[in-house]
């Protein structure tokens, strides 16, 4: 089974205006109202592809109690550690040109409720797969990434990784299944600019040697790149009008994960999925409908590169 965690959810509204002007009343409509958080996006996605997952996350107050309730609408099952905090919102407004993005720090979450987490994902027999995902919620140390990882290396559980922490560096050598860094991740935490794709290669070629097992880099409109230890290859992508970049990355993530654990020699296919449900989603408020997925699939293609 997939356990997707988030460790620190939010209740995201997407909302659009004609204009932003200070010292008055600016008026928005098309308000949509989502349970997120970057695993919970992964999970609902996964199963908009037929593919079951169970979510892991921490989660309090009324926007805590929405996320659990609607997921489970989704039909897909949350296992949930309570805290005393109120789950984040976070806003996503889009002026017709421009996104703005208000994303608030979330709920307190303590060292028992981090310990009481752990002992849950030790306690899940039929734990195959795990994606961690996101930022850590106000309270979380990041030496949880590493006590996370312990567990899991004890279960034999293969973990994939998408988060912007500078500890992705140490985490290297508990040699995770996937990492989903993007180009600012790649600068922020390893320091490595990428100018052209001499450079590309250069990274995932280092980010192998460090200990991930398989790399998929995502460049937002300038494409993606995987890397497996044997080959490398490059996804173009699908052009579309930016409406709110908030869900893209995870449901990229979670359509290319829907085919390639399961059918790895469908790596292709993964990777053209991946990109047309990466833009499909860019150019909508939240998830979306993800109507024009199959659309976009024509459009995509793949190079090997070596």
């Amino acid at each position: 089974m997939i356990y997707t965690l988030t460790t620190n959810p939010a209740v995201d509204l997407n909302v659009i205006s004609n204009s932003i002007q200070p010292g008055v009343v600016n008026r928005t409509f098309s308000p949509i109202y989502t349970a997120n958080g970057k695993g919970i996006n992964v999970s609902f996605v996964l199963k908009h592809f037929g593919v079951d997952s169970h979510i892991l996350g921490f989660f309090g107050g009324f926007t805590g109690r929405y996320i659990v309730e609607e997921s489970e609408k989704k039909g897909v099952h949350v296992i949930p550690v309570w805290v005393d905090d109120t789950t984040r919102i976070n806003i996503f407004l889009n002026d017709g040109e421009k996104e703005f993005k208000f994303v608030n720090e979330g709920a307190l979450v303590t060292r028992q409720q981090e310990n009481e987490m752990l002992e849950l994902i030790q306690n899940l027999e039929d734990m195959t797969y795990l994606t961690v995902n996101g930022s850590l919620s106000k309270g979380m140390d990041e030496e949880f990434y590493e006590r996370l990882m312990k567990v899991c290396k004890q279960k034999k559980v293969k973990v994939i990784l998408d988060i912007s922490s500078n500890k992705l560096k140490e985490l290297m050598r508990y040699q995770p299944y996937l990492i989903k860094p993007n180009d600012e991740e790649i600068q922020s935490i390893f320091g490595i600019a990428m100018r052209n794709e001499t450079d590309i290669i250069n990274v995932l070629h280092n980010l192998y040697e460090e200990g991930a097992q398989n790399i998929l880099l995502t460049l937002g409109d300038r494409g993606s790149y995987f890397y497996n230890g044997r080959n490398i290859y490059f996804t173009s992508a699908q052009p579309v009008k930016l409406l709110s970049s908030a869900c893209a990355g995870d449901s990229a993530l979670a359509a290319f994960l829907s085919i390639w654990i399961f059918e790895q020699e469908k790596l292709e296919d993964a990777l053209k999925l991946s990109a047309a449900t990466g833009a499909n989603v860019a150019e909508s408020n939240a998830i979306g409908d993800l109507k024009k997925v199959e659309q976009y699939i024509k459009n995509i293609k793949v190079r090997k590169v070596e």
